[in-house]
């Protein structure tokens, strides 16, 4: 027995030292796995990680572009600036108007209309309206800004249009700035909607619709309780990407009314714009741009929320 239990004792005891001894094995094939995109992942500390680490700590700074020798540690004397500064405060309102009326109204509700009209349209339909869509969108964002500010202009081509109609025109840019620059936004934006919206649509199933149809339930309580449950995924995504590229808009205003007249379309980029380059205060820029990119994090946070929940 006792000679068995010592043989049993050796045997195991190889064993658990080759255990022991083989662990740092399973840890350097881990390690592999991550030298493919260790370059990748280097590049993005570097360019993307490093630049935002820089500006937070900018954002806490006094830096100007001009007439200072050296920038001092400030804490968040440019926040409290911010939040007690009536132009923050318009810029702020101002934003979530353009982007409410211009994305979440906007770019999503026409997206789904579109996509839902071009799948009963016929193919020559669907391939007009989509190009005409898509090249709004692959325009570039200032080009797009100037195509709207001759179309807006006093002169431009939609008073051009009233007078026909013997209508009374007005000076757009100057009494209604931001519902024309977020028409604008609507009119270059929508088409990234409108193709989220065509791939969801043309997922669900055939039948269930036609079960619906069948049934009798019409085209409005088919669209609230059969479609939109299920792209609601989509919907949420959409309106996430839309809400995010909205909040950075800046050259399509800048082209139109660089924030006028006054600060009636002075949106948080154009007014971080304003005080980090033309007023030359870098640092309290840069807490303005810290604080937008707080308020895109609150809108993600909602719509992840959404995502996760059933309608």
């Amino acid at each position: 027995m006792s000679g068995t239990a010592a043989a049993g004792g050796a045997a195991k005891a190889p064993a658990a030292r080759g255990r022991g001894g083989g662990g740092g094995r399973p840890r350097a094939r881990r390690a592999l796995r991550w030298l493919p995109i260790a370059p990748a992942s280097a590049l993005l500390l570097l360019f993307l990680a490093g630049p935002v680490a820089y500006c937070v700590a900018v954002a806490f700074t006094d830096t100007q572009l001009t007439g200072q020798a050296s920038a001092s540690f400030v804490g968040f004397a440019n926040f409290r600036r911010a939040f007690a500064d009536e132009g923050f405060r318009h810029a702020v309102v101002l934003t979530l108007v353009f982007t409410v009326l211009s994305s979440i109204v906007g770019q999503n509700s026409l997206g789904l209309a579109l996509a839902g009209l071009m799948r009963r349209a016929s193919r020559p339909v669907r391939t007009l309206t989509g190009a005409v869509v898509i090249a709004a969108w692959v325009l570039p964002e200032i080009v797009a800004g100037f195509l709207l500010y001759t179309f807006f202009n006093r002169r431009g081509t939609l008073n051009a249009v009233l007078e026909w109609l013997h209508l009374p025109p007005q000076n757009w840019l100057f009494t209604l700035p931001i519902l024309a620059v977020s028409f604008a936004n609507v009119w270059r934006g929508t088409a990234f909607s409108m193709l989220v919206y065509s791939a969801a649509l043309a997922e669900i199933p055939q039948e269930i619709t036609e079960a619906a149809e069948v049934d009798g339930a019409s085209g409005a309580r088919r669209l609230w309780h059969v479609t939109l449950p299920m792209i609601r995924r989509s919907i949420a995504t959409n309106l996430m990407l839309n809400t995010l590229q909205t909040l950075s808009v800046f050259g399509l205003i800048w082209a139109m009314t660089r924030g006028g007249p006054g600060n009636r379309s002075q949106t948080l980029p154009v007014f971080m714009y304003d005080q980090a380059f033309l007023k030359s205060l870098i640092g309290y820029g840069t807490a303005v741009a810290l604080l937008l990119l707080l308020v895109g994090a609150l809108f993600s946070v909602v719509y992840l929320r959404l995502m996760r929940e059933e309608i």
